[in-house]
């Protein structure tokens, strides 16, 4: 039974893909509050989602806030010889930052952000348990705004140690680092421009001097003929 609307979400979305991706196997997701991160009993991988979205709301005064720092744990383990699996899943909490309360409300997350969330996780799964290529990660599952700058003594994840980066600084590294390549390999269009003219005229100055070579061979044959 579902203790909430996000997490009978969560399980709606997942079984359904694991029908698809892995109809012979019978999987079971399992919200843990108490999931640690790298603490795996023998034979359980583990999956840390560290970008996602998600919106939270404080019970006590009611204040509800935006956060693309949403960090959440999953622990996975598959039975080969049952053809079962299952995986424990933790959503790391924020505290209110308004009225300081000690309570640590639980996100609400988009619909489509869960169906990007639940295909990391898949992919992970096929990776870790099947031993197979699962294929890309998406890296856009943050469908919302962040609402300001993320502040470590407030999250839950922070608190446990977990160091998570936001996806917007991380594809920004990526790209300069990927434009850096590209621009040392190869010349600007600008520079290839000026090459391609500089090429041009060296030609046809290298082509006027064959036929003024040319000219004085037959000039001068023709004077040793008279």
């Amino acid at each position: 039974m579902c203790t909430s609307l996000t997490t009978c979400e969560w399980k709606k979305v997942f079984y359904e893909k694991m029908e698809v991706a892995k109809p012979a196997d019978s999987w079971e997701l399992i919200i843990d509050p108490n999931l640690k991160p790298n603490e795996l009993a023998p034979g359980w991988k583990q999956y840390l989602e560290q970008h996602a979205s998600g919106r939270f709301h404080c019970s006590w005064c009611w204040h509800t806030w935006q956060s693309a720092h949403v960090v959440i744990l999953f622990h996975m383990y598959l039975d080969r010889a049952q053809r079962a699996g299952s995986v424990r899943m933790r959503v790391f909490k924020q505290l209110c930052h308004e009225c300081g309360t000690a309570r640590l409300d639980e996100s609400s997350m988009l619909e489509e952000n869960i169906e990007g969330l639940v295909d990391n996780l898949i992919t992970s799964l096929r990776e870790q348990c099947y031993e197979e290529d699962g294929g890309q990660y998406r890296i856009h599952v943050a469908g919302r705004p962040d609402a300001g700058p993320h502040r470590p003594e407030f999250c839950e994840a922070c608190q446990e140690g977990i160091a998570h980066w936001k996806p917007s600084e991380k594809l920004l590294e990526d790209e300069a680092s990927a434009y850096a390549i590209s621009g040392a390999s190869r010349p600007s269009a600008q520079d290839a421009a000026g090459y391609s003219f500089l090429s041009l005229r060296w030609c046809l100055v290298g082509a006027s001097v064959c036929l003024l070579l040319v000219y004085l061979q037959l000039s001068f044959r023709g004077s040793a003929l008279l």
